[in-house]
Order: C-alpha cells, then sequence, then structure tokens
C-alpha cells in the first residue's frame, strides 16, 4: 500500500508512518513525502483556514496511492482564552473522493507571540526565534513549539499523532460513516 504525505517535514512525514504501524491495514505501507502547496497562507488564523489547509495538501498530493496525508497547524479562535486563539493540528485523509478528518488538541501561545503573528502575519516559528523563545529557525521540523512550552515533555510528532488516530476513526469504522 502506497501512503502520500503532503510535505516533505520529516516530523510529518515520521508522525504518520510511526502511527500507521499501530494499525493492521497499514503495517506494510510504504510513505512518500511530497511537498504541495496548502493553499493557504504560511500561518493560518481560523479553524476553517487550517481545515483547508490540511485538505488541500491531501487533495494536492493524491496521485498513485491509495491514501494521502494532509497535515496543517494554525490557530482557532477560543473564547475566554488569554489571547483568544489557540493553536491545533488537522489531518485530512483522502482516498481519491471521500476526506476523513481529525484535530489533536489544542493549546494557547504566550501573549506576546499570538500579538506578533497577527501583526506581523509571520509564522510561528519566526515568532518564537525572533522573541527569544528559541534559536531554531525552522520549529515546525523539530520540536514545535508544544516541546518548548512543555519544555520538552511533548513535542511536534506525538501533537500532530493526535490529529491523525482521530482522522483514523473514519477508516477504522467505515459502516459506521
Amino acid at each position: 500500500m502506497k501512503i502520500n504525505i503532503g510535505s516533505k517535514n520529516k516530523v510529518k512525514i515520521e508522525a504518520v508512518s510511526e502511527l500507521l504501524k499501530d494499525y493492521p491495514d497499514f503495517k506494510d505501507a510504504e510513505f512518500f513525502g511530497k511537498e504541495v502547496d496548502s493553499e493557504v497562507s504560511h500561518q493560518p488564523k481560523t479553524l476553517d483556514e487550517t481545515i483547508e489547509g490540511a485538505m488541500n495538501r491531501a487533495k494536492n498530493c493524491f496521485d498513485n496511492c491509495e491514501y494521502s496525508f494532509g497535515l496543517e497547524s494554525g490557530l482557532m479562535a477560543v473564547p475566554k482564552t488569554k489571547t483568544g486563539h489557540m493553536d491545533i493540528t488537522v489531518c485530512a485523509v483522502y482516498d481519491g473522493k471521500v476526506f476523513c478528518l481529525g484535530i489533536s488538541s489544542a493549546f494557547e501561545y504566550p501573549i506576546k507571540v499570538t500579538e506578533y503573528i497577527f501583526e506581523s502575519g509571520d509564522n510561528i516559528s519566526n515568532a518564537f526565534n525572533k522573541l527569544g523563545l528559541t534559536e531554531s529557525n525552522n520549529l515546525g521540523s523539530e520540536q514545535g513549539a508544544i516541546g518548548i512550552l512543555t519544555k520538552g515533555k511533548y513535542d511536534r510528532k506525538r501533537y500532530t499523532q493526535e490529529s491523525i488516530r482521530a482522522a483514523m476513526v473514519h477508516l477504522e469504522n467505515k459502516e459506521l460513516y
């Protein structure tokens, strides 16, 4: 079975390939990362935009495969939070006809980071770097913001896998959907 992943980001590729080994139908699958356009901003700022980005990634990498996976992280408005927004990751699994969606848990960025993102239009990785929270220039391909904020107790790969596992509910229970 061939699985395409709409990114060359090693964290996203490993998140999919490692998690799917837990599923008997996918244990012998081959995984291929493909650089595709999400067709949304580099830093999605709404739930709709984040879902659209994940779906576009899955659709745009569906080529000569059984399934394609699109993963997109972004912000969504959340009332009563300190910044008004929280980070989520969306997984879209596509079989050429139907999408299955899953969403991770959510967490809030520091106030200065969220303000910077909305004022500058820059992405999370650059915001954390410019505000002195990391020296990394490519946080999204490493531990992620969640890794920094949890002081290494949780990383981007495991966080991303939450959204993949949630999307897999549909594939494991096709008769219900």
